[in-house]
């Protein structure tokens, strides 16, 4: 897969999780926080006014420190495949 389609399922994936009106595990939901914020580089810590959401939220990318941009895309679509695939 080049960088350009890379980019294109990525951003396809994120637009299959936004568009989903049904709730996620949050297992799930933490996964793709972590894969999401390292493919795009957004370093900024979690915010909001729960802070054991925050919490982790923060866990979750502790969990994925040497993840580099175009892995944690890949494992992002990945999550969101085996997501809409199983959950039937």
């Amino acid at each position: 897969m080049t960088p350009e389609e890379l980019d294109i399922a990525f951003e396809n994936a994120v637009e299959s999780i936004n568009n989903h009106k049904e709730p996620f595990p949050a297992d799930v939901l933490l996964r793709l926080y972590a894969y999401y914020k390292r493919a795009t580089g957004d370093d900024d810590r979690p915010s909001g006014s729960n802070p054991l959401i925050s919490a982790f939220k923060i866990n979750a990318l502790f969990q994925t420190p040497e993840m580099n941009a175009e892995e944690a895309k890949r494992k992002y679509i990945e999550t969101v495949n085996h997501y809409f695939l199983y959950r039937k």
